[in-house]
């Protein structure tokens, strides 16, 4: 048997899925899951030449009795009335490779006995070849250490012989203890009705199907049930001959992994559920990313950059005896702490924004908008699960906002770039600026001369006007005119922008929902898939 077997698989499928379910399931179920793929990886491990068959019972079923009289010798003192086994004793046939699995049992150096090396016996013993046979403490023990004694050791155990009583075979602590619980793993199970030589042999029938009867109601059915008597030697031969066929059919350690596998595997799938569950739809993150970018001021900031645009490109194209005046004006990015430079943000640290906190209303959609994403996909899980969906949906939004002004902050807004064809006009304007100044000082050197000289100095001439008056009322009035029609290419160019800034910063506040909300939501119901799968594997 290796890893690599159809076993192995179910193991490796049992430990993914627990590994996936610690925190999400209750612990109980997730911790027996997580023992079962160690007790089976360990046993895996350990010699598959030696079985492990371990006779259990009541005080006075005779279970130590049995031992002795399947050993062949007096291995376990014997008691009716009181517990006389404190440890499991161990009788082993065949020592090669047999140490680690003892050590693995747990059980002492002084209670293990070699069958092969009882050579006082005059005789070979080859039918249980490969049996490590145990003596358990009595289940019923007053002493709390027996009891976990017991339930430790059948956990370990490949084939469980339970040895019952005439007088108190139907004792509930026995059948609602061990054999009920057990029902999965009726294949690596036997029950024998010890002591039969003291029943009458006109009842013996009757109460071997009474007891046949409690075994399948346990759920045991096709267990066989043996009648033996350890005293006499009455069905110790059969009891042998069960035991030597289902250790040569080299089955019972297969099985009772298999149980094992099977039983954890159960019980983690009830508490996990089986039903699958939707993606995320691409209209419900859309909600919750219009959402964050509502909270984060989206809409504030791309009104800001189109006003801070107009601005800007206003300022560059305008006539530049009044475009002045804009510079009173604030400028709407700066005022949000969006267009500050590296030393503004040094300056006011961390290059956080001014933008308008988010308001109750906007809260609440948020709100919202998580618990809708939560439900959306959880709706058809398991409890458990879906209480994981929504504990992850709201997990990271305590850093909502740093997360949200972050991504403001971070974001390339472009606003304060002029376009090219504003700096060609703003070149423009100058020139004609110029080119009225100049008309200006010229008109004003020919009255100056006029004046002082009495005469009509001469100009030259361009359409009916003098050239110097040509110049200032064509510098200002085109200026004028140019100015004008800038606006609409301003107006153009902000609305751009304005886009521009909108894509742009809804797709940095996209990465903060996917990595606030909907990556750890997709999170869970990763793990909770690699569950489902994990025990598909399992349960295969």
């Amino acid at each position: 048997m290796s890893r690599g077997s159809d076993l192995g698989d179910r193991i490796d499928g049992l430990g993914r899925a627990t590994a996936a379910a610690r925190g999400r399931l209750p612990d109980p179920v997730v911790d027996e899951a997580e023992a079962t793929v160690g007790r089976a990886t360990h046993r895996l491990g350990l010699t598959a030449d030696h079985t492990v068959v371990a006779l259990a019972g009541a005080t006075g079923s005779g279970k130590s009795s049995t031992f002795n009289a399947l050993a062949g010798v007096e291995l376990s003192s014997v008691g009716v009335r009181r517990p006389t086994t404190s440890w499991a004793t161990a009788c082993v046939w065949g020592k090669a490779g047999a140490d680690e699995l003892l050590e693995w049992l747990g059980i002492a150096p002084r209670h293990q006995v070699m069958r092969d090396s009882l050579l006082d016996l005059g005789k070979e013993d080859s039918a249980l070849q490969g049996v490590v046979l145990l003596d358990l403490p009595d289940h019923d023990s007053t002493e709390v250490s027996h009891h976990l004694e017991v339930n430790r050791l059948i956990e370990l155990t490949d084939l469980m012989v339970w040895v019952l009583d005439p007088q108190k075979y139907a004792d509930a602590a026995v059948h609602d203890r061990y054999l009920a619980p057990f029902a999965s793993h009726k294949d690596v199970m036997l029950v024998v009705l010890n002591h039969i030589d003291e029943v009458p042999e006109d009842r013996r029938q009757a109460m071997l199907d009474d007891v046949r009867r409690l075994v399948d109601a346990d759920g045991l059915d096709g267990v066989p049930v043996l009648a033996t008597s350890a005293r006499t030697g009455e069905g110790i031969d059969a009891l042998r001959s069960e035991i030597q066929r289902r250790v040569k059919a080299k089955s019972v350690t297969r099985s009772r992994i298999q149980a094992d596998l099977k039983d954890a595997a159960t019980r983690l799938q009830e508490a996990s559920g089986t039903s699958t569950h939707p993606a995320l739809s691409k209209e419900r993150i859309a909600a919750l990313e219009d959402a964050f970018a509502d909270a984060a001021g989206v809409p504030t900031v791309v009104a800001a950059v189109e006003s801070a645009t107009r601005l800007r490109a206003g300022r560059a194209t305008g006539w530049p005896v009044t475009s002045w005046i804009s510079r009173l004006r604030p400028d709407p990015l700066r005022r949000l702490h969006l267009d500050l430079g590296e030393a503004g943000k040094e300056f006011t640290r961390r290059g956080r924004t001014s933008v308008p906190a988010a308001t109750s209303v906007q809260r609440a959609r948020v709100d919202s908008e998580v618990r809708a994403v939560a439900d959306e996909v959880s709706a058809p899980l398991a409890r458990p699960w879906a209480d994981a969906v929504r504990r992850a949906s709201v997990s990271r939004l305590p850093d909502l906002n740093d997360r949200l002004d972050s991504a403001l902050a971070g974001t390339e807004l472009d606003a304060d770039r002029i376009p090219v064809w504003a700096g060609a006009v703003r070149l423009l304007q100058w020139v004609l600026l110029l080119a009225a100044l100049v008309g200006l000082g010229w008109l004003g050197v020919l009255a100056g001369d006029q004046y002082l000289s009495g005469s009509n100095p001469s100009a030259p001439e361009v359409g009916g006007f003098l050239l110097p008056t040509a110049l200032l009322l064509g510098g200002v009035i085109l200026g004028v005119l140019l100015a004008l029609a800038c606006r609409l290419l301003v107006s153009a160019t902000a609305r751009s922008r304005a886009r521009t800034a909108d894509r742009r910063l809804r797709e940095a506040i996209s990465r903060v929902a996917d990595e606030l909300v909907v990556a750890p939501v997709r999170g869970e119901l990763a793990a909770y898939d690699t569950v489902r799968e994990g025990l598909a594997g399992a349960l295969k």
